[in-house]
């Protein structure tokens, strides 16, 4: 059975940080490209970044230079480092594999005074 877990989110002022982490079970976790997605209230899920198998990463415009992707393989775990957040990286915020094959159940960040 497979598993994607997030956790990390939360409640954090803006211009701070927070580090979200899926923790992948059931699959080859070391082949598949994992990717972060979030949505907002009344918009569509978005992909946020992605780091393949071999640690190549991409970021979305509005995230580029904040956000930082990572993986470890060993102990099939991503991450995703938010620094510097602001109000509108408010989301529900999901780890998948890349093509969207399997989904986490998602976790909430708030950024807000």
């Amino acid at each position: 059975q497979v598993q994607l877990v997030e956790s990390g989110g939360g409640l954090v002022q803006p211009g701070g940080s927070l580090r979200l982490s899926c923790a992948a079970s059931g699959i080859i976790f070391s082949i598949y490209t994992m990717a972060w997605y979030r949505q907002a209230p009344g918009k569509q899920r978005e992909l946020v970044a992605s780091i393949t198998s071999s640690g190549s990463t991409n970021y979305a415009d509005s995230v580029k230079d904040r956000f930082t992707a990572s993986r470890d393989n060993a102990k099939k775990m991503a991450y995703l480092q938010m620094n510097s957040l602001r109000p509108d990286d408010t989301a529900v915020y999901y780890c998948a594999t890349g093509g969207g094959t399997y989904w986490g159940q998602g976790t909430q960040v708030t950024v807000s005074s």
